[in-house]
């Protein structure tokens, strides 16, 4: 829900994403300043990023879907979370678009939007979600294209929790 003049007592500021801040709900994804390893015959250079993305819990595996997110309006409205328990989730913005996390610690659902932490990405950022971290939905600065690979399995792994006290998230 897009709200132009909150009324939740609760209000988020988006913080510039860093890894460090970032370290309590799972990974930023960035381009490494420096080298990488020469590939391709040298006209490329390559950077592992992560090694695990741990998708495999209960037989899941590896899934790569697009989503065409549409630009959202903020202040946003903050009432529901979501988490997948059994497996990371990754989303990489295709192209230079910016996006909010809303994140709370894995573990119990939060109550409350005071147990959230809300980030904003230059555009270029990406993130990795480690398992059981609660989220908002994908919250797009800017309308476009992003690369999101989750875990997919014989079952639904998303628990969703409404707020007892929701928020606002703002830029």
């Amino acid at each position: 829900m897009n709200d132009a003049s909150p009324t939740a007592a609760e209000v988020l500021v988006a913080q510039p994403l860093t890894s460090r801040a970032f370290v309590p709900y799972g990974t930023l994804i960035a381009a490494p300043a420096g080298e990488g390893r020469p590939i391709n015959g040298g006209n490329a250079q390559r950077f592992d990023l992560l090694d695990d993305l741990r998708l495999d819990a209960e037989g899941g595996r590896p899934m790569l879907a697009l989503f065409r997110a549409q630009a959202r309006r903020f202040p946003h409205e903050v009432s529901e979370m979501e988490r997948h328990a059994l497996g990371s989730q990754t989303f990489v913005p295709l192209g230079d678009r910016r996006f909010v996390i809303v994140v709370a610690r894995a573990g119990d659902a939060p109550t409350s939007a005071r147990q959230l932490a809300a980030f904003v990405t230059d555009g270029r950022q990406g993130v990795v979600l480690a398992p059981g971290t609660w989220h908002h939905a994908l919250l797009a600065v800017d309308a476009g294209d992003f690369a999101v690979i989750e875990r997919v399995g014989s079952g639904v792994d998303c628990d969703v929790c409404l707020l007892r006290e929701p928020g606002s998230v703002r830029l």
